[in-house]
């Protein structure tokens, strides 16, 4: 699996049918997907690891993680309609099952193995306030990797949080998001915003 196969399958996933604006539910772009997964695969970050994909929505970015060599996916996501999807986003790789596991909650419960690596597309905080704090606090008490997209501008507050946790920010890639037009308020058939992905990795 080399980077460009892995953005066409990335993007061939289903996205959201009926995204909520509060839960701020944009699929990952399949090509920004496939980037940040495979840095973290050079990073030796992902092939051989148990990762988590908190907020996981349709599963892009686990199934990403999977099909690059992750030892075991825990996808976690409260949203119903999201997990329906997930599953059958998922069902296009049988070879993949027995490798992963669904969590339907807000928060991932105490049941899972030792996390080595978090790779999540949070929440920006734009309709649910501090929503990207509470997901990084809670990456903290998990797993020594972290990789989280973010708005740019959140480059400051991204430093400082880790710094304060024990943490480090080693790397930084920056991307045009695109956000095609699927609420109802959205007036743009398709509007780019800048984003960053971060890894963040104990001290």
């Amino acid at each position: 699996m080399d980077k460009t196969r892995l953005k066409i399958r990335l993007s061939e996933l289903k996205g959201f049918e009926n995204p909520k604006p509060e839960l701020e539910q944009y699929v990952t772009p399949g090509d920004v997907a496939a980037d940040v997964l495979w840095n973290a695969f050079m990073q030796k970050d992902i092939e051989g690891k148990i990762i988590l994909d908190p907020c996981c929505g349709t599963g892009v970015l686990g199934i990403g993680a999977l099909l690059l060599g992750a030892k075991f996916v825990y996808f976690n996501d409260y949203d119903v309609d999201a997990i329906k999807v997930l599953k059958e986003n998922l069902s296009l790789f049988p070879e993949l099952k027995g490798n992963y596991s669904i969590m339907k909650e807000e928060i991932p419960g105490p049941k899972m193995e030792k996390i080595d690596t978090i790779i999540q597309n949070p929440p920006f905080g734009t309709k649910i306030k501090h929503a990207d704090k509470m997901f990084l606090e809670f990456g903290f008490d998990l797993a020594p990797v972290i990789y989280s997209l973010h708005k740019v501008e959140s480059r400051e507050f991204i430093d400082k949080i880790s710094k304060d946790n024990g943490y480090q920010v080693t790397h930084m890639w920056l991307y045009d998001f695109e956000l095609p037009m699927t609420m109802k308020f959205h007036s743009k058939k398709l509007e780019r915003i800048r984003v960053a992905c971060f890894r963040l990795s104990k001290k």
